[in-house]
């Protein structure tokens, strides 16, 4: 399953909003002491009994049409287990500050390691099984042929693979372990209050003030945010430094060369692909952020913008306010200008309560879209402020919605699709979004004042993540290689990256170096952050093909978010003539950026 991600908060809104909805969480179950969750509880844990009982140690010796019986035997056991754990997710997303539901989640996490650890010999008797017999069991069952590209996708990590013994001690040992440092990482953050202007903020609402038109309260809340987090960062510090030695210890047993090996690897992308997307990004930073934020300053009237400044915005910007049903009412029309049919997956979300839309104590910060299971639904998490970049999150979110249920229909084991184009149907909802908002505004000014908010948005999605992926990759390499990185290192890791991703425009104080500390990527899924960009870019250029009028254009779209995972990017890009390993692909895509630029230099 995808995991919960939140999206950079930084400039996101979060204060509570009254009459927006909330999500209902009974489809997936009534409550946590439901008879229906103790039942699904109990019979995950006889199937998987009877499921280790009937085919340990056999796998190998199946026939075909025995081989297929057990895959659709496990994978309606994995649906209802991910069932379960997707309704202890979602709760605990709601209530992160709350011992009782911690205290839930850990035991249902518990209960299903004991699942999955007691099942883990399937997938290790797979990765055994010899080419040969395996492609003749391909060739002898439609059921095994349909679970084809899953099969492909569990062995890739065949030669990566332990002992059963130490297979089974690491899936047991994940609770206690990296798992434990996650569930630390989350509490304390949903726990921290920043002072600001006689008001203790949750980070999110602190981070959201980043965004306001008061230079002085922008100033007030970065200071509080850099101050608490610097009180908190010898903590942050250890959570870092454990996970990435956590990581690296696995990586070393399962033979991965680099730290963000096995994310690739599980991302189905190849190293090269991801190290051009990388160097191109990197090189434009001169033509892209560099000159974008040259400009910003020249707009406020000086040399250098204080780092609180970055999302600011621009002098004589009166942005509007949104409602809630203004946006959805906004996001679904633009939605439905491309395509009736994607427009009618969207608002299954608006007319059922799948989506979670104010803030609240305790409640997750940024946004996110679970895609749960296929028989159920997904369900959208946002801290709805009113903004116009609140209003792109909405279309970002319910792009990822409408890909999973359009995947769904592959099934449990195939409608995953990797994090890199997992990120296709949410950055290209918003690119629907912000073309309608521009197409809808006759006033230049404002129309000036959109495609600065773009950009922005763009830089941050691209140049940002980019950035944010370099250090990634620079703390794990020094944890690899002299052993536990200070904190003052991490951040003056922090600050290097950050400087060279933004350029000479910016003046970073001392307490900026702690703002490393807040990101949730870096601790739920490392080297998580490169899909973005990734993302991104493929969409730029996905989105010029369909602006060059590509016949049947929606309809290739549409089933490329339908094929789930059961394609790689090259064989879903095809049929739009585009080619991720090509290598002017990316340069492609970071053109549509530096043109806006250039749109905008024009105005000046």
């Amino acid at each position: 399953m995808l995991p919960i991600i939140n999206r950079d908060s930084e400039g996101t809104g979060s204060a509570a909003h009254s009459g927006v909805p909330e999500w209902d969480l009974s489809d997936l179950y009534p409550g946590r002491d439901s008879a229906e969750l103790a039942a699904d509880l109990s019979q995950v844990d006889t199937q998987s009994k009877y499921f280790e009982a009937s085919y340990q140690g056999k796998v190998g010796a199946l026939s075909a049409a025995h081989f297929g019986a057990a895959i659709v035997e496990y994978e309606a056991l994995c649906e209802t287990l991910y069932r379960i754990l997707s309704y202890a997710q979602l709760l605990h997303a709601g209530h992160v500050t709350d011992p009782e539901t911690g205290r839930f989640v850990q035991d249902i996490n518990e209960k299903a390691t004991e699942v999955q650890t007691r099942t883990l010999f399937f997938v290790l008797e797979i990765n055994r099984m010899d080419d040969d017999a395996l492609a003749a069991r391909l060739a002898e069952d439609p059921v095994v042929a349909r679970y084809a590209p899953w099969i492909r996708d569990v062995r890739l990590s065949k030669n990566h693979q332990l002992s059963d013994e130490l297979e089974k001690l690491s899936s047991e040992k994940g609770i206690t372990g990296a798992g434990a440092w996650v569930r630390l990482f989350d509490e304390t953050m949903a726990s921290l209050r920043f002072p600001t202007d006689g008001k203790d903020l949750t980070i999110t609402e602190a981070t959201h003030l980043l965004g306001e038109t008061d230079p002085q309260r922008r100033k007030s809340a970065a200071k509080s945010i850099g101050q608490v987090l610097g009180d908190n960062i010898r903590l942050f510090g250890l959570i870092t430094n454990t996970l990435a030695k956590d990581k690296e210890i696995d990586d070393r047993w399962r033979g991965y060369k680099s730290p963000m090996a096995a994310r690739n690897l599980a991302n189905q992308v190849e190293e090269p692909v991801v190290d051009a997307l990388v160097s191109a990004v990197q090189d434009s930073f001169p033509r892209l952020s560099h000159r974008y934020y040259a400009m910003k300053a020249k707009w406020f009237g000086v040399d250098v913008l204080d780092y609180w400044d970055r999302n600011a915005p621009v002098p004589g910007d009166s942005s509007r306010t949104w409602s809630w049903k203004e946006a959805a009412d906004f996001v679904l029309a633009a939605y439905g200008r491309f395509s009736p049919e994607l427009a009618a997956v969207g608002q299954r979300f608006f007319d059922n309560a799948w989506i979670d839309v104010p803030a609240r104590p305790g409640k997750a910060s940024g946004a996110f879209a679970h895609p749960t299971v296929p028989s159920v639904h997904p369900y959208l998490l946002l801290n709805f402020m009113g903004r116009g970049r609140d209003v792109m999150t909405l279309a970002h979110e319910l792009g990822h919605g409408c890909h999973q249920i359009l995947a769904g229909r592959q099934g449990c084991f195939m409608s995953d699709t990797p994090l890199t184009l997992a990120e296709t149907a949410s950055v290209f909802g918003e690119m629907l979004t912000f073309r309608a908002m521009l197409d809808a505004e006759t006033d230049a000014r404002r129309r000036r004042f959109l495609l600065i908010a773009k950009v922005e948005d763009m830089l941050n999605t691209v140049v940002r993540q980019i950035a944010f992926h370099e250090f990634e990759r620079r703390v794990h390499s020094e944890r690899r290689s002299i052993g536990e990185v200070s904190t003052d290192r991490i951040g003056e890791i922090w600050m290097q990256t950050q400087a060279e991703s933004l350029g000479p425009a910016f003046r970073f104080d001392a307490e900026y170096q702690h703002y490393w500390a807040y990101i949730p990527h870096f601790v739920h899924t490392p080297f998580y952050v490169y899909a973005y960009a990734f993302g991104d870019c493929l969409v730029n250029s996905l989105y010029r093909v369909y602006e060059q009028g590509m016949p049947g254009f929606q309809d290739k779209y549409l089933n490329m978010l339908s094929a789930g995972g059961t394609l790689r990017h090259r064989e879903l890009l095809e049929p739009f003539g585009l080619d991720a390993s090509d290598p002017g692909f990316w340069a492609k895509g970071l053109s549509v950026i530096e043109g806006f630029i250039d749109d905008l230099q024009a105005m000046d």
